[in-house]
């Protein structure tokens, strides 16, 4: 690991995108139930949504020094990979067959039409999410960065944080809370700036005003915003708001920020440990994964694997394929125009 690096920070982001990859496995939702619910799925599915706001965090904050010194140059660097990697990935998984039991009986084109058609119903959502829904974080975060950058730009950096704030409650306000506010947004509020930069925005001043606390501090701020999250979560259920279905809530940004913290005050977490010196590999496992998943997907299916044994199938497969497909390109020259 390089020395300039937080240990605990890289062992984090690792632990996040494992988090990820679980969650978009979609275990436990067919057995297991009570009274019809799958509330163990439902549960797992929430207890992950520490990640996402974890990475926005880590990236605010890293970036920081650089955005300060020179907004411009700093942001072309930054968005140029992402807004490659974002091209890419999208153009592969546009290809790509979600079902291979369509593909046999109707072919190829007949099973991609259906899919083309749906992203065409909602063109700018489109534009924000990409050719699969998993990539939607990486136009968040350019937009985030951008928008850093500006009021860095224009001497404004002390309106990021009220600002930022603003796009987040509106966004869940017309996100998950959205039956209840009847809010509109031109776009599905997960998408875009609307988390992503409140997000950012503190990982940004953390770094910037060397704001500090405790790991006992920091837990607690955790175990609040994922009390908070979770609270959130069963009220909405009452009015119709699917449990499993909610991103980002109010206390979503507690809770990732609490744990940010946790990570900054225990900055040795996770050194000397094999899956620390993976966090390298995060970007690309990233992008990669739900591609993975969906074909571990069509591979279980082939199996006729049902319940426990599916969901292990896919985790395992995914976990392990994804990685291996990663590190194989690493050794080619494909390498930089798939991950950077």
């Amino acid at each position: 690991m390089s020395p300039k690096k937080i240990i605990s920070i890289e062992f984090g982001r690792v632990v996040a995108i494992c988090a990820i990859i679980a969650m978009h496995c979609q275990m436990f939702i067919s057995y297991w139930q009570y009274d019809g619910t799958p509330w163990l799925g439902y549960v797992f599915n929430q207890a992950t949504r520490f990640a996402v706001p974890l990475f926005f965090l880590i990236s605010g904050y890293l970036i920081q020094p650089k955005l300060i010194v020179d907004p411009t140059t700093t942001l072309k660097q930054y968005l140029s990979p992402l807004l490659k990697i974002f091209l890419v990935w999208s153009a592969i998984c546009l290809a790509m067959p979600f079902n291979l039991g369509t593909v046999t009986e109707a072919g190829y084109l007949a099973e991609r039409q259906g899919y083309w058609g749906y992203l065409a119903q909602t063109p700018l959502n489109t534009l924000f999410e990409g050719g699969l829904v998993h990539l939607w974080f990486i136009p968040a975060l350019m937009c985030a960065a951008a928008i850093t950058a500006l009021l860095s730009k224009l001497n404004k950096i002390d309106l990021l944080i009220p600002l930022a704030f603003t796009l987040y409650v509106y966004g869940v306000l017309a996100g998950s809370y959205q039956g209840l506010t009847e809010f509109w947004s031109p776009i599905f509020t997960r998408n875009g700036p609307f988390f992503s930069t409140l997000l950012f925005a503190i990982g940004f001043t953390i770094r910037q005003k060397n704001i500090q606390a405790t790991a006992r501090q920091a837990l607690t701020l955790a175990l609040l915003g994922f009390a908070m999250h979770f609270a959130e979560a069963l009220l909405l259920n009452q009015f119709e708001q699917p449990f499993n279905a909610n991103d980002f809530l109010f206390g979503t940004v507690l809770w990732g920020t609490g744990c940010f913290m946790w990570l900054l005050a225990k900055p040795t977490l996770g050194e000397n440990r094999w899956l620390t010196k993976q966090s390298k590999y995060v970007l690309p496992m990233y992008v990669a994964h739900l591609p993975m998943i969906i074909v571990m997907m069509n591979v279980s299916g082939i199996l006729q694997l049902s319940g426990f044994s599916k969901d292990m199938t896919v985790l395992f497969g995914a976990f392990v394929f994804t990685y291996l497909v990663v590190r194989l390109v690493e050794k080619t020259p494909l390498y930089r125009w798939l991950f950077r």
